[in-house]
């Protein structure tokens, strides 16, 4: 509940600081004395957009800050959703800066206004006479008869499921659309992906190839080389193997005289040895050496469609290749399987769609039964309140749509006369007329959900008499169980507060400021006196204030 409203420097109010109590609180004051600015200090703390010309004294920051008695209302998830500190007794506090500048904080925490909404929805229901109009809104509608069918838990559930469906549904949509996509391409990638597959590509072949070609291509030189090198080794006079021979002949006889000569020789015999390995390779290269027209053939064809390749695909080598045949293969294998993961996700979508059609029947006919129970509250309600002929007509039709609240249509008319026609709620009743069923379909939710603070503002507009007391008697049955503050021109209702306040205009050194005081006893028979006669308070008058207060 609203413990205590907090004001500094907001339009017409230098500073104010009310406490607020449990149970049916009045607000009461002439028109244009601030009840519209109280009430829009309020909705600005609980996350309306600020104006700069809220601001009282631009020099200086507008602060409104907010007490609320939150215990009762399980919220201790949402303020773990949200990041946010809980206390038992939450303070909520906007300030706007000179500079045009907004902040919000929750426990003195900042906080976004979004996170503020969805705080507001929990904690303070403020009801003007245009928020009639939210009984013409089909989701508003729905709200009244499922606090009726306990269906909270049950649309929670179902939301879950409906949330997957979506994400389900919007998933296939994307496997649709790239399936779509990749067909176009199907063909072409595939020519693709079978003309890499066939070449059969490796990583190293090309400069293998060139080495090879090379080699091919110069076979003659090779030849005349390694033959002069052959002779250059092996000759029987000159030839380097020989000569060796002969070193190695004569450094052997003087290698017992010193180590030195010792090394010498050996070092001659190792070059031998090295000299030897290399003859006995040049004579194998010599004997191999073969140029084959048809494998130079095969070779420069090879190479020339690896080339081709690269120079199709924009690449400069075969590592590129293989790596554009891989996304290839992938592109191929994506279509080739669509149909299967496609399969997949509709059957998925079918499990969800069996589920949630479960929940739906579930709330669909909760909904259903509960239509009596409604109709007949409404109407005993409307009865108390003048509205003996009030009837309603609704109705459910369940459909194959998925709706984020269940799968119903709803139908929701109304007549205010006997043997009238049946109407939408915005064209076949008065201002008044809106203004009643709304206090009776607050009264029924307040018995069924755990309403936060709900505020009247003047929803006794175009009533009096007998009614006003009905009105009085409802907001008093409302506030046992949830808090209740209406602002009120009726003294009938005045009369029936627990806490009566009072809005007023008071002129300091020229300037206009607006204030609001808890009134005392004597000071509410006054105040009840004058709602009934007006500036002059005639004895009656208070005489009757005091028999409305049952003092």
């Amino acid at each position: 509940m609203l413990a205590q409203l907090t004001i500094n420097n907001y339009a017409l109010i230098n500073h104010l600081s009310i406490d607020f109590s449990s149970g049916l609180s009045i607000i009461t004051g002439e028109t244009g004395a601030g009840k519209s600015i109280l009430l829009g200090a309020l909705g600005l703390v609980l996350g309306n957009r600020a104006d700069l010309s809220s601001l009282k004294d631009t020099s200086t920051k507008c602060v409104v800050e907010a007490k609320v008695a939150i215990a009762n209302y399980n919220l201790e998830d949402f303020f773990n959703e949200v990041d946010l500190d809980y206390e038992a007794e939450t303070i909520i506090r906007r300030e706007i800066l000179p500079s045009g500048k907004s902040r919000a904080f929750v426990n003195d925490t900042p906080v976004t206004l979004s996170v503020l909404n969805q705080l507001r929805s929990k904690l303070i229901d403020v009801h003007s006479q245009h928020q009639t109009m939210q009984l013409s809104d089909n989701s508003f509608q729905f709200t009244i008869l499922d606090a009726l069918a306990k269906n909270t838990a049950k649309i929670a559930s179902y939301k879950r499921g409906f949330n997957q469906l979506t994400k389900l549904k919007r998933e296939l949509t994307v496997l649709e659309e790239q399936q779509k996509e990749a067909n176009k391409q199907y063909d072409y990638n595939l020519h693709l992906f079978k003309e890499l597959e066939e070449a059969k590509i490796k990583v190293d072949e090309q400069e293998d190839l060139e080495e090879k070609l090379e080699k091919l291509n110069n076979i003659e030189d090779i030849k005349d080389n390694l033959s002069e090198a052959l002779g250059i080794t092996v000759n029987d006079e000159i030839g380097i193997q020989n000569l060796l021979n002969t070193l190695e002949n004569r450094l052997s006889k003087i290698a017992i005289f010193s180590k030195e000569y010792q090394n010498l020789s050996e070092r001659v015999t190792s070059v031998k040895i090295e000299i030897d390995d290399i003859v006995t390779e040049l004579e194998d290269a010599n004997e191999n050496v073969d140029f084959n027209p048809n494998e130079a053939e095969e070779i420069n064809d090879r190479l020339q469609l690896l080339y081709n390749l690269q120079k199709k695909h924009t690449v400069g080598n075969n590592v590129e290749l293989i790596a554009i045949f891989e996304e290839l293969s992938e592109k191929v294998a994506q279509v080739e399987s669509a149909d299967e993961v496609i399969n997949l996700k509709q059957k998925e979508i079918g499990e969800v769609s069996e589920k949630l059609d479960k929940v739906a029947d579930l709330i669909s006919s909760a909904r259903t039964k509960s239509i009596p129970k409604l109709n007949k509250e409404l109407h005993a309600l409307l009865s108390d309140l003048g509205m003996e002929n009030a009837r309603f007509s609704i109705k459910i039709k369940q459909t194959k749509n998925y709706f984020s609240n269940g799968k119903d249509e709803l139908e929701f008319l109304f007549s205010a006369n006997k043997g009238g026609s049946f109407g939408e709620l915005k064209k076949v009743a008065s201002g008044g007329e809106l203004s009643r069923i709304m206090l009776s379909v607050k009264t029924i939710l307040s018995e069924n959900t755990q309403l936060p603070t709900i505020i009247f503002d003047e929803i006794d507009t175009g009533v009096s008499g007998e009614v006003s007391n009905k009105i009085a008697a409802i907001m008093q049955q409302m506030s046992k169980n949830m808090q209740v503050i209406a602002i009120t021109h009726l003294p009938q209702i005045a009369a029936k507060g627990a806490n009566h306040y009072k809005v007023y205009k008071q002129e300091v050194k020229g300037v206009t400021t607006t204030n609001l005081k808890l009134l005392s006893t004597d000071e509410r028979i006054k105040e009840i006196a004058e709602m009934l006669s007006g500036k002059d308070i005639t004895d009656s008058a208070l005489t009757h204030a005091k028999e409305l207060l049952s003092l």
